[in-house]
Parts: structure tokens; C-alpha cells; sequence
């Protein structure tokens, strides 16, 4: 299985499920959360809202994950999976593979035959790029879903993803 390396705006991505770094109230917020709900409509925040009140009642815990529509994107589903904050001194590379992970098993759940997925928690979470790129890959290259890609905002990010995945 080959991961394709998209550099873009993961809210652009035609495919059955792009994959949300959320914050664990499920309610929006900056980055990739605040593109995919902004782009993708009310419906994703109504849907989320509705997880709140239901089952994820204190949020959506770290390394897990859960799917809605994708309101107006060109997806069928929004995953959204919450990522860990980086720390020098504990590591939590466990957690931010567990986003990869259980995404592609909602992802697997939903029927889903190509996933986007974001850089997790290499944005406002802190996490070095070329380790949360290294994590991800060692997820994504054992997925079984036909199409995955990792698609990454701006060049500077790609460049070094691309030196990272050439690396192995």
C-alpha cells in the first residue's frame, strides 16, 4: 500500500471521508477544524452538537475518532479524531498514531474506499513535523483502504514529508 503525498487544502480533496484534526469538544475551532466546518456547512456542527449531547457528552477523547456528513464538502464523511499536544517530555506517539489508526477503522466501518487525512497535530498541537510525519506513515502504509492520502498545507511541510517518506 502507497500513501500518496497531496500538497493542498485538504478541504478541496474529492474522496469518501476526509479525516478533521478537531479539538475534543467536536465544536470547531482554528486550523484544519475551522476550514472543514466553514467550508463544509452548519451540518457538521449540528451533527457534532448532537454527538455532545449524546454519547461523547465530556468530548471526543485523544486518539479516538467518529464520523459525520460532510455537509458541503466533496466527501461523504467528515472523521474527526483528536490529536495529542506535544511534550518533550512525555511521549505520546502512541496517541497520535491511535488517530490514524482509528480513523481508518471508522473509515473501514463506513465503507469508505479513499480517506484524506491532515498532518495530526503538527499545527497548533506543536508536534515537529518530520516526527508526526513519520508517525502517520507508519499507520497509513498499512492501511487497507485503496486510496489514502496525507495531504499537507504549504511547501514547506510537503518538502519535508517528502524527504521523510523518501527516507524509508
Amino acid at each position: 500500500m502507497s500513501v500518496r503525498l497531496v500538497q493542498g487544502d485538504i478541504t478541496a480533496q474529492s474522496v469518501d471521508a476526509i479525516v478533521n484534526a478537531a479539538n475534543s469538544s467536536l465544536l470547531g475551532g482554528g486550523g484544519v477544524d475551522g476550514a472543514i466546518h466553514r467550508r463544509g456547512g452548519p451540518e457538521i456542527l449540528a451533527e457534532c452538537r448532537r454527538l455532545r449531547a449524546g454519547h461523547y457528552g465530556r468530548g471526543l477523547p485523544t486518539g479516538e475518532a467518529v464520523a459525520t456528513t460532510a455537509g458541503l464538502l466533496d466527501a461523504r464523511w467528515v472523521i474527526h479524531t483528536v490529536g495529542p499536544v506535544w511534550s518533550a517530555t512525555e511521549d505520546r506517539s502512541a496517541l497520535l498514531r491511535s488517530c490514524y489508526t482509528t480513523s481508518l477503522a471508522v473509515a473501514a466501518e463506513l465503507g469508505a474506499t479513499s480517506v484524506a487525512f491532515p498532518l495530526i497535530s503538527a499545527g497548533v498541537y506543536r508536534w515537529p513535523v518530520d516526527d508526526a510525519v513519520r508517525q502517520a506513515l507508519t499507520v497509513l502504509r498499512a492501511a487497507t483502504v485503496p486510496d489514502v492520502r496525507l495531504v499537507l498545507f504549504g511547501a514547506d511541510t510537503y518538502a519535508v514529508a517528502e524527504r521523510v517518506s523518501s527516507e524509508r
